[in-house]
């Protein structure tokens, strides 16, 4: 039995590896009314997206093992050897200089977040992601 690639229309995947990100992350995304799937790193991360379609990928810079900067790259390598439409990458990181937000954009993220984030704006963010992505 071959694997299926089924569509996850309007699901979002959680990579964050503290716990209490996670809970205020995932809660607020499912009040939303979205489906949220977590991962705790990396490797994880690159097993759920090769697995499922999302709508939006929340991705934290720094996790153990393979770090979200390269988790971004290796998506974006995946997408483009399967010739799939890029999923828009918002990342989600304490570390919030200018180089950290332009390291973001050159690894093939989309946009930037610094957290601790506010509930709002973490609410604007993947409303206009989801809805640009349903728009397309």
């Amino acid at each position: 039995m071959g694997s299926v690639k089924h569509p996850k229309a309007n699901s979002i995947l959680l990579v964050e590896d503290q716990p209490s990100n996670v809970l205020v992350a995932s809660t607020l995304i499912e009040m939303m009314g979205y489906a949220c799937e977590t991962a705790e790193n990396g490797h994880d991360a690159l097993k759920k997206f090769s697995e499922g379609n999302y709508s939006l990928i929340l991705m934290d810079v720094q996790l153990p093992g393979i770090d979200g900067l390269e988790t971004t790259r290796r998506i974006r390598r995946l997408e483009k050897e399967r010739k799939l439409k890029p999923t828009p990458i918002l990342a989600m990181t304490s570390n919030a200089t200018l180089d950290d937000k332009m390291f973001c954009l050159r690894a093939g993220m989309n946009d930037y977040m610094s957290k601790p984030f506010r509930r709002e704006d973490l609410s604007t963010k993947i409303s206009g992601f989801v809805t640009q992505e349903a728009e397309i």
